[in-house]
């Protein structure tokens, strides 16, 4: 038992990446979810007010998942 584990340490040794990018690009998302709830929570009835805003709202989240994805996969 003593050996195995000696054995599974040795091969997990290896330097694991830095997670910071995914950390921001998440934070980041996580922020931009809770203030577009706030504000569609409390102006339900005209958020977003013209057909750009929406588009707006729209790119900017999918950025954000993108940016988010892109760096969990990156970071591993």
């Amino acid at each position: 038992m003593l050996h195995a584990l000696i054995t599974f340490a040795a091969t997990e040794e290896g330097e694991e990446s830095s997670k910071t990018l995914f950390y921001v690009f998440g934070g980041l998302l996580a922020v931009w979810a809770v203030v577009v709830s706030a504000i569609g929570i409390r102006a339900h009835d005209r958020f977003p007010a013209t057909l750009g805003a929406r588009n707006g709202v729209m790119a900017i989240s999918v950025v954000l998942i993108l940016c988010a994805m892109a760096s969990a996969v990156i970071t591993g």
